[in-house]
């Protein structure tokens, strides 16, 4: 196993910056000394060619680790997505005022993870401010129903909503409603080093400042306006760091092995469709809109981006039914049957199935990493059927994958700290999720199947036996459409 670890966050850094806070700032000053930059494997291919999918990381990062047979890409460590709006229609001079924005961002930064990557996305709100025959004229539609691509985000059916599910085992503190965002753009800043990425996110924030020295931040016609920066950690060991850093009660049951809250590495590479395959225009067979090779958004993608409360003192310590004994905290067997699917796919560790996870000694990382496998579009029925319960996995695999198994969507999620949305007003643990879809509706269906809720009603399941789905609360959504790298400059605005 290649060392990955960093030194934990240190006491003096989390006291200078005990308060709460709600930006992305903050988070990258707590993790200054606990997360480190790596010394990748690999070489990035610093002389590649810039894809024309904004999204495509794949040539400029290293190549995969594989740990016991399951081949892991790590993404850069931080990842900031900062959100905008706008108060006019972009001129034609603001779209060489981005591309100038972002050109800057990458002559002063090298597009590589010890460097900044960034893209910009763009929402319904954004498309709304102009003339809806060019929006319709460049728009691509689903092939399934002729929809637009790009749809405005609505709730899940176990998202804090009117008509939506009610979760009696959310407790609450987490019963937080969902808002449905009305941002025009979306900035994705990533890399391994925090400075680099607290500098580009204070530069597009109108800091007038990069690398040190006086370089003015960007400034539009259409008078765009920070609204909101959420940060994002993905490094092996720094949620236990940060855990145990905290006080947290439940932090010695976090899995130091992993780069997720919960425990387990969803960063593997057969999880994860090639990006040329979520693109409107398609890759790889798949093809789910009207777009053709050469049309305005070919090589666009829809971005979703939620922000997710996590709610991991029930899903470590109190998760269980107290009749069932006096001990309620929650083995690895069971959230391993959470997260993946039933049976469980490895076993626990006999000794002990709660301190550091609980998983299996015999495996690498001590049941970190478990192989995200497919056991088709129809096994979470199944299973409710045959189990009496369901994993999130396999509920999300209901139409997330092709029948052959291909992942259909890529996800970019990990942890984040932050008190933003909390009724604690505290810093809590988040899942900062993100992702790129090859429709707004893919992922709507996407994320209903995985509520699962026709399957929990239809086979009157419990809910501590349905996933993830009570210990997580979304209370943000908004959906992007990423265009090409060749129009990721206020698209539309040249041709009005």
């Amino acid at each position: 196993m290649a060392p990955i670890l960093g030194k934990p966050v240190s006491r003096r850094t989390l006291l200078r910056t005990a308060g709460a806070f709600t930006g992305a700032l903050g988070t990258l000053a707590l993790l200054q000394d606990g997360a480190i930059v790596p010394q990748r494997l690999a070489m990035a291919d610093t002389a590649a060619a810039f894809p024309d999918i904004q999204f495509d990381l794949g040539p400029f990062m290293p190549p995969a680790v594989t740990y016991d047979g399951i081949p892991i890409g790590m993404p850069p460590v931080h990842t900031v997505f900062l959100t905008a709006t706008l108060t006019a229609r972009p001129s034609r001079a603001d779209v060489s005022r981005m591309e100038s924005a972002l050109r800057t961002i990458e002559a002063n930064y090298p597009y590589a993870p010890g460097g900044i990557f960034t893209h910009v996305s763009y929402s319904d709100n954004y498309f709304a401010r102009f003339p809806a025959s060019v929006v319709s004229a460049n728009m691509p539609r689903t092939l399934s129903d002729n929809q637009p691509v790009l749809r405005r985000a609505v709730p899940s059916p176990t998202d804090v909503a009117p008509g939506s599910h009610v979760l009696a085992l959310r407790r609450p503190a987490f019963n937080v409603p969902v808002r449905m965002e009305s941002n025009d753009l979306l900035f994705t800043v990533r890399g391994d080093d925090s400075s680099y990425v607290a500098d580009v996110v204070s530069w597009l924030s109108g800091s007038n400042k990069l690398i040190g020295r006086a370089v003015a931040s960007p400034q539009f016609d259409a008078g765009m306006r920070i609204t909101s920066s959420r940060a994002m950690f993905v490094q092996i060991g720094l949620p236990r760091y940060v855990a145990a850093n905290a006080g947290f009660a439940w932090q010695s049951f976090v899995n130091s092995d992993s780069p997720m809250w919960m425990g387990f590495a969803d960063q593997q590479v057969d999880a994860a469709a090639p990006a040329q395959n979520v693109t409107f225009v398609g890759g790889g067979g798949i093809h789910l809109s009207t777009a053709t090779a050469g049309s305005y958004f070919d090589n666009g993608a829809i971005q979703h981006l939620s922000h997710v409360l996590l709610d991991l003192e029930q899903f470590y310590l109190n998760g269980r039914d107290p009749d069932e004994g006096p001990d309620t905290r929650e083995p690895f067997d069971e959230r391993i049957q959470y997260m993946f699917h039933s049976p469980a796919p490895v076993e626990q560790n006999p000794a002990d199935p709660f301190y550091n996870g609980g998983g299996p000694m015999n495996l690498t990382m001590r049941g970190a990493i478990v192989r995200n496998q497919f056991h088709g579009a129809g096994y979470a029925e199944q299973s409710a059927q045959q189990f009496e319960r369901m994993g999130h996995l396999s509920t999300l695999q209901r139409s997330a994958r092709t029948p052959d198994g291909r992942p259909i969507h890529i996800r970019i999620d990990g942890p984040g700290f932050d008190a933003m949305d909390t009724t604690t007003g505290r810093n809590t643990p988040k899942l900062q999720f993100s992702g790129f879809f090859p429709s707004a509706d893919f992922f709507a269906t996407m994320r209903a199947n995985q509520s699962a809720v026709d399957l929990l009603e239809k086979y009157n399941l419990d809910e501590e036996d349905h996933g993830l789905e009570r210990f997580i609360t979304a209370t943000r959504r908004q959906n992007y459409l990423i265009p090409p790298r060749r129009h990721r400059a206020f698209p539309l605005a040249e041709l009005v």
